[in-house]
């Protein structure tokens, strides 16, 4: 088992350049193997999930390798395995996007019960309904057994905008026979990134970005080469902690449009950031004041569906007000188990009332102090280690397998922008 060892206090300051999209380069594998011909996949980011995926493809029979420190090759013109590694799927819930295009192309798919963060019901009921609605029969006998003897194209409705339950939909679609229409669907960064990514296939696809997108089902989809996209959830991490910190930080191949529910956020706990192009700048200084509502009131940052602030941000925004001059609401609407963590920053000093599954009331700033910490899941593992690149002394983080699930090499990065944290076998 793996631990960081930090020692907080130090300004984080320098360049660093933003990983692939986790939540993009995961659908985008899979639904590489509906493709005939070769795809060629640059900037996926080398991390945990997506380690597991690529051992998932390749288990079912397709020809996949690294053939970069952040590039991919698949060719699963000779794949003809159905049925996924139950091991294998329970490390990660985006095994359970194999299911579309294993069904688009076959016909049938065993999925076993998937796995993820365990940061509240996540629901597979959106996945299996679009399924239904496209002419597939679903049977639950300790896994998912599904088969179609064809799938048509509808109108599918999503019952909640579900990111994951969105993209089964589309590239489920994407080889049905006729026009499907998904109906108050995500539209994430990463949806539009996959979106792109068929289309550069030979998929016909309209709507993109939008909550309505329109699929004409094609014969079948070709090979390509596509680029991920980059991860705004890191950037917005990145950015945190600079800021928390005191540190001169600039981060290259940013989207501008992927920041566009986060950077008013941020501006309410005083945090400024300044994009141009493709780079954005941390400066020093940072005025970390909470901005409050008109008259005085207190104000609340809420996560939400795209383009509102991102439930994965939820984590980030309360360890960075924990660090602001004065009171705000967190309110996290999307996983009644994302607060969880709140416990670990309040042993640690942080001033925060969590007054239900959903909500925490901050006030700030706190000085926090070192302290030894479990990660329970991706996004509370990297505000945990934000905490503790803030804190006066020594902080030792265990479980980090969590967090190099979703940010690759945070260890090494982190230091060459200052930061005194080692990785240690504990």
């Amino acid at each position: 088992m793996q631990s960081f060892v930090i020692e907080g206090g130090r300004p984080l300051s320098g360049t660093v350049t933003a990983s692939g999209n986790k939540n993009g380069a995961l659908p985008i594998l899979a639904a590489s193997v509906m493709a005939s011909g070769e795809v060629r996949l640059s900037n996926v980011p080398r991390i945990r999930d997506v380690e597991t995926m690529v051992e998932l493809i390749a288990d079912l029979g397709a020809d996949i390798e690294w053939t970069g420190p952040n590039d991919v090759r698949v060719d699963a013109a000779g794949m003809s395995r159905t049925s996924l590694d139950p091991l294998l799927s329970r490390e990660i819930r985006a095994s359970f996007l194999l299911a579309g295009p294993l069904l688009a192309r076959f016909g049938r798919v065993t999925v076993p019960p998937p796995g993820g963060d365990v940061i509240g019901r996540r629901r597979l009921d959106t996945h299996i309904h679009a399924f239904q609605e496209l002419g597939v029969e679903v049977e639950l006998n300790g896994a998912y057994e599904m088969q179609t003897d064809g799938l048509r194209g509808t109108r599918v409705y999503l019952d909640e905008a579900s990111v994951s339950g969105t993209e089964s939909a589309i590239m489920a679609a994407v080889l049905a026979e006729g026009e499907t229409s998904v109906v108050h669907a995500a539209c994430e960064p990463h949806i539009q990134d996959l979106c792109r990514f068929l289309t550069r296939l030979g998929a016909d696809i309209e709507g993109i970005g939008s909550n309505v997108v329109r699929i004409r089902g094609v014969d079948e989809l070709g090979g390509g080469e596509h680029r991920i996209g980059p991860e705004h959830i890191e950037v917005a991490s990145f950015a945190a902690l600079a800021a928390l910190t005191g540190g001169d930080l600039t981060i290259e191949d940013v989207e501008a449009d992927d920041l566009v529910g986060i950077l008013p956020a941020f501006r309410k706990l005083g945090i400024r950031l300044d994009v141009e192009g493709r780079t954005l700048r941390v400066t020093p200084e940072q005025d970390l004041r909470v901005v409050d509502d008109l008259g005085g009131q207190i104000p609340k940052i809420e996560s939400g569906v795209w383009p509102a602030f991102p439930t994965d941000l939820t984590s980030i925004a309360l360890t960075c007000a924990t660090q602001c001059h004065g009171t705000i609401l967190v309110f996290e609407k999307m996983f009644e188990g994302r607060l969880v963590f709140v416990d670990k920053l309040v042993s640690m000093g942080a001033r925060i009332i969590v007054c239900d599954p959903h909500r925490a009331v901050v006030t700030g700033p706190a000085q926090l102090y070192g302290q030894r910490l479990e990660s329970p899941d991706i996004r509370a593992g990297m505000a945990m280690l934000i905490a503790a690149l803030c804190a006066e002394g020594e902080s030792t983080i265990g479980n980090i397998g969590q967090i190099d699930r979703g940010y690759e090499r945070i260890d090494e990065r982190l230091r060459s922008l200052g930061a005194a944290i080692e990785r240690v076998e504990r």
